[in-house]
């Protein structure tokens, strides 16, 4: 968060001063749509206010929609709920522009974690999500998505959806906040389409993603190839 008691001053209630603080780190992006906040008692402590003052400020977040509270689970924000920014984390467009993304799933696998596989997690299977993803209906990336076999028993290839998160979210109950993603260059793996390889034969865009979920442990693993002729990778 943002600021301190140290840093709020003037005639405008210290409450009041609270809310806008956390409505602007919630609008910015410092707090992102599904965090969990601090415990009350530590985040009031962090902020050199009484654990009251905190609590009738996240009630005010509460009004105003910005703030699920769960009881016996904790406070979480909620910013973007809308269809629009279940994208917000996904950074490819098209050269000449943004383009709305679909995605073809080709395979859906539960397997063991590969040798040297990053630390998702503590299960020792993941699930494997092999997929065709489309920018304006035209092939744009390959993405091999690892998720972590803790948050599910058996996933039904039926219900994903494109937006990956978006299932997450509504199916399995929990949400990715922020991801680390490291761009470079690289082959096509060999599950790739023949079709893919004939149509550019230099190295191909990668990258590689780790997610993380609202508690901001690792969730996901995943390696996306594009074509760099018609593809670019995008962070705002």
């Amino acid at each position: 968060m943002s600021g301190s008691h140290n840093e709020l001053s003037g005639r405008v209630p210290l409450v009041n001063q609270i809310t806008e603080m956390l409505v602007r780190d919630i609008k910015t992006g410092v707090l992102p749509d599904g965090e969990r906040l601090p415990p009350e008692r530590n985040m009031a402590e962090g902020l050199n206010i009484s654990v009251g003052t905190l609590r009738k400020a996240l009630a005010e977040l509460e009004h105003r929609g910005l703030l699920t509270r769960i009881q016996g689970s904790g406070n979480y924000v909620n910013s973007t709920l809308d269809e629009d920014n279940v994208y917000a984390l996904f950074r490819l467009e098209l050269v000449d522009g943004p383009a709305t993304p679909s995605a073809r799933l080709l395979s859906l696998d539960h397997l063991d974690k590969p040798q040297g596989f990053p630390d998702i997690g503590s299960a020792t299977q993941a699930f494997r999500f092999r997929r065709i993803r489309h920018l304006n209906q035209r092939e744009a990336a390959l993405e091999e998505i690892w998720l972590d076999g803790r948050h599910a028993e058996h996933i039904d290839a039926a219900e994903v959806t494109d937006s990956l998160y978006r299932f997450y979210r509504d199916v399995l109950g929990f949400r990715i906040t922020r991801v680390e993603d490291r761009v470079g260059v690289g082959p096509l793996p060999d599950w790739a389409p023949e079709s893919w390889r004939q149509r550019h034969t230099g190295d191909w865009g990668f990258i590689e993603r780790l997610s993380r979920d609202q508690d901001g442990e690792l969730a996901e693993y995943s390696r996306t190839w594009f074509d760099p002729q018609h593809v670019r990778f995008v962070s705002r």
